[in-house]
């Protein structure tokens, strides 16, 4: 399949008719594969032929880099550093949280590697996720295999569902877990009060508790009554990057993730998903566990959110839980 294709959300999309760096575009008419990455570059391509389908065979399996070959923008040392860092933010009261990331890359085998269909196929198998894609458009190709929500949209209403808190199991989530993530969706509230009716801000779930393969998160519902006139412009404008990985205040984490972090995240951390504008539906998830390429290389992110209560060491934990079943999946032939 080397013609550009996306599949989301159980939507096989063909027919390439247009690629636009515009979002005011997703609200009027058509089905988009939409990726924007944490730096704000936007890319929403719109598909003439978008049916629900399973996702297709890829003609050849996924060839991945060796196990060994990926490198990290940060080593462990310098990681723990980055924590230090932030703490000490914190303890000027600069700021209460912030993710510190990680981008993982590898060169991707010369001729005979199959496409990124391939990639999903892999992950579908190996670490089913409710927000899975893979797009392929020209100058972009992302494979997410998202767990996390980042923006739904039915009609005018908006629901938002931050992760934060992360173990092996859930005896393993901490007592920072809770108050991180109730910090979150507090910024996420303030977040899409930005764009929504006043009082149709709700927070329906808390805490929920959720299993996926090889690690458990914690996840809030966020939901609002979208601002009649108010579009996607507005929307990203109001809550992009997300919250979730960023920190809070968000101003004040930005200006330190851009300080300490060597590397732009790209798709990581941006947005991945569709938006069908005559329906008024969308579905866009936070582009953690997702690969892109670039320049023949395979590139995935990996990060943590930093409190008081952080532990240098067992944060560089958590960013090598978050990757090594995917990274495993995306190497070779396989893990």
């Amino acid at each position: 399949m080397h013609d550009s294709f996306a599949h989301i959300g159980g939507f096989l999309a063909t027919g390439l008719r247009e690629v636009t760096t515009d979002l005011a575009a997703l609200d009027g008419a058509g089905w988009w594969a939409v990726v924007v990455s944490y730096e704000g570059k936007v890319t929403c391509a719109r598909f003439g032929d978008v049916r629900r389908a399973p996702l297709p065979r890829p003609a050849t399996p996924w060839n991945g880099p060796d196990r060994t070959a990926w490198r990290s923008s940060l080593d462990q040392d310098g990681y723990e550093r980055g924590v230090q860092r932030i703490r000490a933010h914190i303890e000027r009261g600069e700021v209460y949280q912030a993710n510190l990331c990680r981008v993982l890359s590898a060169p991707l085998p010369g001729s005979g590697s199959a496409g990124p269909l391939g990639l999903a196929v892999r992950l579908a198998e190996g670490n089913p996720a409710p927000h899975a894609a893979v797009i392929d458009v020209p100058g972009l190709t992302v494979v997410s295999a998202s767990p996390e929500l980042y923006l739904s949209r039915h009609g005018d209403v908006i629901e938002s569902r931050p992760i934060k808190g992360t173990g092996a199991t859930a005896g393993d989530l901490l007592d920072k877990d809770y108050p991180e993530n109730l910090m979150i969706v507090d910024l996420v509230r303030n977040d899409l009060g930005r764009v929504a009716e006043v009082g149709s801000v709700s927070v329906p779930s808390l805490f929920e508790i959720e299993e996926h393969p090889g690690l458990v998160h914690l996840v809030s519902t966020v939901r609002a009554r979208l601002l009649r006139g108010a579009g996607w412009p507005e929307l990203f404008a109001a809550t992009f990057p997300p919250g979730s990985v960023t920190g809070a205040p968000k101003s004040s984490a930005l200006r330190i993730i851009n300080e300490l972090e060597p590397q732009p995240r790209g798709p990581y951390c941006g947005a991945v998903g569709w938006v069908d504008a005559d329906r008024r539906q969308a579905a866009l998830a936070v582009g953690i566990r997702t690969f892109w390429v670039e320049h023949d290389m395979i590139c995935f992110g990996t990060g943590a959110g930093i409190t008081w209560g952080s532990d240098p060491g067992l944060e560089w934990q958590e960013t090598e839980l978050k990757a090594a079943r995917l990274i495993g999946l995306a190497s070779g032939g396989g893990p």
